[in-house]
């Protein structure tokens, strides 16, 4: 009874009964509070956020409560007392108010338990008032209608009382919209989605405030908010490292029992032995996934519930316009059932929409999140991983595992529930397409069936394509490391051009496998877009074949199209998830592989407490080798101060990397007492100041910093430098001489008070008066380390004497080892090589390395004084929109010629689509006679035919699109290589790699397919936009009255919407800025692995990396809530058109036909997806059109003089005599620093052997740099061969130069010794054998063919410098400069080399950039400069005859 609803909604007006109102809609929100409310504290209790001081907020709710709980009782009582007699009929009036009062004393209840747990926005509460507010609507409806009829007065106290409690009730809903806040907050500039209200954060509106901000100035770095704390890297990686410790520990378990199964002693053979690897890599990746499952799945199974809820609604939606349509075709049914279906169909799309963004929020911060877990993973790898895992994989790789391959598994995320739920879809849309059409349906079920296994198979094509570009990418890049890496000498050497090439080279190949994919990719696009029309022609062919009497009507045609537009979707995005899910897979695998590769043992050193024994490292049977199979080593113990001596090659270093558990140890025992600080070979610097790279992370104490920058000879270098200790030093050091490097590194490791030193040749790359300095006052008996355990490898004879110990290795053996007089008396190889020597004996490890002046150079070129130190030039982010000269640049490189057909393409394509479209409406429209319709053959046929069209023309317009992407990214590409390789060398000191890396790497990856693939998304969305108003604005003209406020309202917020795009871009640029230095602390991470471990300083680099990767991450996160925001405001907007439409239709129905109806509501339905789709790729193409501007900010750096002169007449051979002159010559490192070279004049005559002397920052080396033209003059002039100095490349083709930085690139020997392929293998091996390493290379398995490891790293110091020599006697070139080309080569190997240049090249001119001062002795003149002048120059008998400058070094030295 209390169910029956009144008998006038048959006619104009729904009621319901006095009863029903009483009961149901009373208690429907009560019965939802009371079922919830157990559950809902539980939830509380368990999670507890800190307790929430009493509001104004919280006040006002707590009182309207107690006067809503009080009507109630009042209520009670006047019924009780007034209306005594309506009791006996119905009980419920009187039950019905008690239970609203005890509810919403419940509510009140919840709202205190809720402030006490610190919940400050209640969903909970939110849906109980809005549930309330609902059903009060009916009553409410009915008592005005009532108060109309019969007059107020008739119960004037019910009527108030009523309409008093709505209001109270609205009012409490209106509160449940704000958000309790902190009193207050520990973080500055907090994240306001925490202090957000649930309606506040399901519509984006805390992200208003940034938009606002970014709307009225450019944001930057320090507007954007903190991270929230379950965000920061910190939070996230301390759980889930653990989690993957565990899983490590499981898979080893299971490689030990593999190999266990394997008998014992048998070999695998090679086929299993790769099927073992394979499984390896798979299981590693699905471990790893599984890791971040368990931590991150709870949070992302919220956003697959909110996809769930978004798909009910989505399906709910053509149910509705079947309703509507049918009221449209029936004349009888009253009007306020069509606008019900109309406001319907309006909530449903909004629901629809807001469900759909919560889920796309939380799949970007679970992408988010992950990337910060990996980048950790990966980091923390890096510090731990072995020499031999470290060999297979390069600096470039690893970077490339953080930046493409993190980017693979946040798609993943996102587009991973479209791999189950799109079946599911497709499946219903079928049901219900069967539901319609009958068995038509399976025509349909057939073209997908069809369309599928297509797209299934170039799915699967293009997945194979896509490793090869990414192959060639990683070979692109891994060369581009190198380049950068060495890029001094490719200038020497002027090997641009051939670099260039070979970079060119993977580029084509790269860009050749992009097409391929890229059209494969155009046909799945064609294929996909044209599906609805295929499916369509399919079923409605069927349909209408099958039997005359199927009659296609509007409901029939345009319920079916809405079901095949939500069909488009899923199918559209299978493909796309199922290849983003291959992706992922194998970047999982490679993840997998990286984390799971074998780390250092903790076993191989054994760490003990310093003890009183004097033997503070032992080694006993020890045999050591770089990888699992490789060469041993032997039996030591450690004495104070122990010298390590032995050839190039004999395996010093290898000694010291094993006392440092560096190495695999194969037997024996390595023990180690106390701290260790450790110098390696080759100075290894952060790109910070001296001071925090001497410091390196503990406290600064004055007086003992100073004590060690006077011990280690820096104080003379402070003074030149521009800004003293706290001068920024480039990567990798690269403003500072070698020597400066490695007094540097000592000072650091001096500063650091450890028990133990291993120094491994720090002394090779100082000069003679420094050499002695340094071992007299830091390594010697007197020496600041005198308390210490030392042992130095060096090459240097002078200081064997002072040793307790020296050991002699040969080929990775302790031959010999005792005290010098103890060797000496023995008469072994020691004595021998000692004797050979004697003239030489003292002091004459005095080396001296060159460009002393400081060279700091800062690409801007007039510079403030307090800027003087600083020298790297951060990666600055541009501000404001992209400027209009980037689209022009972009859309020029591709040309008109080809822009303005796809343009055409495009109208015709929508033009099609509008045209079978229209012709559908108007067959459903076409009148039935006799149950048929006519002419049915014809309307299919012209139907078909506009339909192809369509296909064909979006074929046409992705391909083109396509390949005009790749044109412009060939350009760009092409110009931004050679911009970076025409810099001078100053640009390359002041700019981090990094920097340059990530522009050739993400920047040009963007440009390859973002950028396209944006703009043919956004021109078709916007052609569709277009059809969709035409077709709307055709069925009701008067909609424009509706459309047209509604477009105005649109492109007047376009300055808002504008300024969204804009604060995106701009959050884009400081997202890529902040990127950068991730990649540089990476690459310097790497680099350094085995001092930052040997120093302990792991957790604080750890830390360092957190921070940087968090701070990449403040710019992240609002940069994707920023297209939520905006596309969450569209799509109400499009909803709008929705309803608009819908409710013409409605008010219009006696003019309207069902079909023109059909078309305009069922299109008007695709308008938010339109708009949101527009939003989101105008959004993507101006984020990736940034790419264009950061590849193009190279474009307008200075450059380096010409490489070549056009109309320079040198003959072929130039320089023929090899005469240089200077006149009046002057050189500056940059604009506002002083002269480093001053007024020199100078004639070198040929065949002249000059030798160049002088102190630390004397300028020897910027002489040499003048030379080659690294550095343009300041004033005067440079002759050679009596012709003004010639293009670059002319000179650095003709002159050859040996520079201390022994630079190797990987790839095989004979390419390190020749590029070009000029020479031939004699030729080769002849220069081989004059550089004293023939015997070392015809013993290596490949010869030539042996390939270098990046940097040359599996060849000696020694043997690297040894090649550098024989690719200088390769050239044989007029004029030689050497720059200390021997310091890491031991003494014999040295005089051999000395020789080897005195006899081949005694018909050049020689200029020796002096070392040991006994080479130089017998050259013609000797010129000693002195602070950028020459001070004396004459032949050295002369000089020291004189007793100059030139004698005291002499003296020094022991030479005199």
């Amino acid at each position: 009874h209390s169910l029956r609803i009144g008998h006038r909604h048959i006619f104009s007006n729904p009621d319901l009964t006095q009863c029903f109102q009483n009961t149901v809609l009373v208690w429907v929100p009560c019965i939802y509070l009371w079922l919830l409310a157990p559950f809902y504290c539980l939830h509380l209790y368990c999670h507890d956020r800190g307790r929430i001081q009493m509001s104004c907020l919280c006040t006002a709710k707590m009182v309207l409560g107690f006067l809503l709980a009080s009507f109630g009782f009042v209520e009670f009582f006047y019924i009780l007392l007034e209306r005594s007699q309506e009791i006996q009929q119905h009980m419920v009036f009187l039950l019905s108010p008690i239970i609203r009062s005890m509810t919403v004393i419940l509510a009140l209840c919840i709202i205190q338990l809720e402030r006490i747990r610190g919940c400050r926005s209640s969903v909970f509460l939110f849906l109980f008032w809005i549930l309330a507010v609902v059903c009060s609507l009916v009553p409410l409806r009915a008592k005005i209608q009532l108060a109309m009829d019969e007059g107020i007065a008739s119960d004037i106290v019910r009527y108030l009382a009523f309409f008093s409690y709505f209001t109270i009730q609205l009012a409490q809903l209106f509160l449940c919209c704000f958000a309790d806040h902190l009193v207050f907050n520990l973080l500055q500039n907090p994240c306001p989605v925490k202090d957000a209200s649930f309606l506040s954060k399901i519509l984006f509106w805390w992200f208003t405030g940034l938009v606002v901000k970014g709307y009225r100035t450019p944001l930057a770095a320090e507007d954007l908010w903190t991270l929230r704390e379950e965000d920061t890297s910190h939070k996230i990686i301390s759980e889930l490292e653990q989690n993957w410790t565990a899983e490590c520990a499981k898979l080893q378990k299971q490689e030990k029992a593999l190999a266990s199964g394997v008998a014992l002693g048998s070999r695998l053979p090679d086929q299993a032995q790769l099927l073992r690897k394979l499984q390896k890599e798979q299981s590693s990746g699905f471990f790893l996934l599984r890791t971040l499952a368990r931590k991150f799945g709870p949070y992302f199974l919220t956003g697959t519930l909110c996809i769930i809820f978004h798909d009910a609604f989505m399906f709910a939606i053509p149910q509705v316009l079947s309703l509507l349509l049918g009221f449209m075709r029936d004349e009888d049914a009253p009007l306020w059932k069509g606008y019900f279906y109309a406001t319907l169909m309006f909530l449903l799309s909004c629901l629809q929409s807001l469900f759909n963004h919560q889920y796309m929020y939380t799949c970007f911060t679970v992408g988010m999140r992950v990337k910060t877990a990996v980048m950790g993973l990966v980091y923390r790898k890096s510090l731990v991983i072995n020499s031999a895992a470290r060999r297979t994989c390069t600096v470039g790789e690893i970077v490339n595992l953080v930046s493409a391959d993190t980017q693979k598994l946040m798609d993943f995320v996102v587009y991973f529930n479209a791999v189950w739920l799109a079946p599911i879809e497709i499946a219903l849309c079928l049901f219900f397409l069967w539901q319609h059409l009958g068995p038509s349906a399976l025509a349909g079920i057939a073209t997908v069936i069809l369309i599928f296994p297509l797209n299934g198979f170039i799915a699967k094509k293009r997945s194979k394509l896509q490793v090869k570009p990414m192959k060639f990418m990683d070979g692109r890049i891994r060369l581009m490391n190198e380049i950068l890496n060495g890029i001094k000498i490719l200038k020497f050497y002027a090997w641009e051009k051939a670099f260039l090439e070979q970079v060119l080279g993977y580029r084509e190949k790269e860009l050749k496998a992009l097409k391929k994919s890229q059209i494969l990719y155009s046909i799945s696009i064609a294929s996909f877009n044209s599906s609805s029309f295929l499916i369509a022609f399919a079923m409605f062919g069927v349909y209408v074949m099958l039997d005359d009497r199927n009659v296609l009507d509007a409901q029939k045609v345009f319920v079916s199209m809405a079901l095949i537009n939500i069909l488009k979707t899923p199918l559209s995005q299978l493909p796309f998830a199922i290849s983003t899910t291959m992706q992922a897979v194998v970047s999982l695998r490679r993840l997998g592989k990286y984390l799971c590769s074998e780390e250092l043992k903790v076993d191989n050193v054994s760490k003990a407490p310093l003890s009183s024994d004097g033997e503070d490292v032992m080694i006993e049977n020890g045999t050591f080798s770089w990888s699992a199979e490789g060469p041993p080593s032997s039996v030591c113990h450690v004495v104070p101060l122990l010298l390590v001596v032995g050839h190039v090659g004999s395996g010093k270093s290898s000694l010291l990397s094993a006392m440092l558990g560096e190495t695999e140890k194969r037997s024996g025992q390595v023990t180690v007492k106390g701290s260790v600080a450790y110098v390696p070979q080759q100075a290894w610097i952060q790109n910070a100041t001296v001071q925090d790279n001497i410091i390196f992370g503990r406290e600064k104490l004055k007086t003992w910093y100073h004590r060690v920058l006077e011990a280690c000879a820096l104080l003379p270098d402070l003074d030149i430098l521009p800004a003293g200790d706290a001068t920024e030093i480039g990567e990798k050091g690269l403003n500072l001489s070698g020597g400066q490097k490695q007094r540097v590194s000592l000072a650091r490791a001096v500063y650091r008070k450890a028990d133990v030193y291993l120094l491994d040749d720090p002394l090779s790359a100082v000069d003679a008066h420094v050499g002695q300095h340094i071992f007299d006052k830091v390594i010697g008996p007197k020496g600041v380390l005198r308390d210490k355990t030392r042992i130095l490898v060096t090459h240097g004879m002078s200081f064997l004497p002072q040793a307790d110990l020296i050991l002699v290795l040969v080929d990775g053996e302790i031959t010999e080892s005792g005290s010098y007089q103890e060797l000496l008396s023995r008469h072994g190889a020691f004595a021998d090589f000692i004797h050979t020597f004697a003239s030489t004996e003292r002091k004459e490890s005095a080396i001296q390395r060159g460009e002393e002046t400081f060279q700091l150079h800062v690409a801007s070129q007039e510079q403030v004084p307090e800027d003087l130190g600083k020298l790297t030039v951060v990666d600055k982010a541009r501000t404001g929109r992209v400027r209009l000269e980037m689209y022009k640049k972009y859309f020029k490189t591709i040309g008109l010629a080809i822009i303005i057909p796809i343009v055409f393409l495009y109208a015709f394509q929508q033009g099609a689509s509008l045209a079978y479209n229209y012709w559908l409406s108007m067959w459903a429209d076409d009148p039935v006679v006799n149950g048929t319709q006519i002419d049915t053959d014809l309307k299919l046929t012209v139907f078909g035919a506009l339909g192809f069209a369509q296909g064909i023309a979006i074929f046409g317009t992705t391909v083109a699109i396509s390949i005009c992407g790749i044109i412009a990214s060939r350009h760009l590409h092409m110009d931004l290589l050679i911009n970076v390789l025409r810099s001078p060398m100053s640009f390359f000191e002041s700019t981090p790699s990094g920097n340059l890396l990530n522009r050739f790497a993400k920047e040009i990856d963007a440009i390859d397919c973002m950028v396209p693939d944006g703009l043919k998304m956004m021109l078709s969305y916007v052609f569709k936009l277009m059809e969709v108003c035409i077709i709307v604005l055709m069925a009701t003209p008067f909609a424009a009255v509706i459309i047209l406020p509604l477009l105005v309202f649109y492109f007047s917020t376009v300055g808002y919407r504008a300024s969204t795009v804009a604060t995106s871009c701009q959050l884009r640029r400081l997202e890529a800025v902040s990127r950068s230095p991730i990649y540089t602390h990476f690459n310097e991470t790497v680099q350094g692995a085995s001092v930052i471990r040997a120093f302990g300083e792991q957790s604080r680099f750890i830390l360092q990396a957190n921070e940087r990767v968090d701070f990449n991450q403040t710019s992240y996160f609002p940069r994707f809530v920023a297209t939520r925001w905006l596309a969450v405001n569209l799509e109400f907007v499009g909803n709008g058109v929705v309803l608009a439409a819908a409710i013409l239709s409605v008010m219009g129905k006696s003019t309207l036909s069902p079909g023109i109806v059909g078309l305009a509501v069922s299109h008007s339905l695709q308008v938010t997806g339109i708009l949101s789709w527009i939003v989101r790729s105008w959004t993507d193409v101006e984020n990736n059109i940034v790419s264009v501007e950061r590849v193009n900010e190279y474009a307008e750096t200075a450059k380096e003089a010409s490489w070549t002169i056009e109309g320079s007449s040198l003959p072929t051979a130039w320089p023929q005599k090899g005469t240089i002159e200077f006149q009046d010559y002057g050189l500056q490192y940059r604009k506002g620093l002083e002269l480093a070279l001053k007024g020199i004049t100078l004639h070198i005559r040929e065949r002249e052997k000059v030798g160049i002397v002088g102190r630390t920052g004397a300028g020897k080396s910027s002489l040499a740099l003048g030379i080659f033209r690294i550095l343009e003059a300041a004033k005067g002039k440079i002759f050679i061969d009596g012709k003004l100095s010639p293009g670059f490349h002319h000179i650095n083709c003709f002159c050859c130069p040996l520079s201390q930085d022994p630079v190797l690139f990987s790839g095989s020997l004979r390419m390190n010794l020749d590029p070009f392929d000029t020479y031939t293998d004699e030729e080769v091996w002849s220069s081989l054998e004059l550089a004293h390493l023939k015997n070392f290379v015809s013993n290596l398995p490949d010869k030539l063919n042996h390939e270098c490891s990046e940097g040359g790293e599996n060849l000696s110091l020694g043997q690297r410098q040894l090649v550098c020599l024989a690719r200088a006697l390769l050239r044989k070139t007029k004029i030689l400069v050497l720059d200390e080309a021997t310091a890491a080569v031991d003494l014999e190997t040295d005089t051999l080399i000395q020789s080897t240049i005195r006899t081949q090249f005694e018909d050049c001119t020689v200029l020796t950039i002096a070392h040991r001062l006994n080479t130089i002795m017998d050259y013609t003149r000797v010129i000693v400069m002195d602070r950028g002048h020459i001070s004396e120059m004459d032949s050295p008998t002369n000089l020291i005859a004189q007793r100059g400058q030139f004698y005291r070094m002499c003296r020094e030295a022991g030479l005199v």
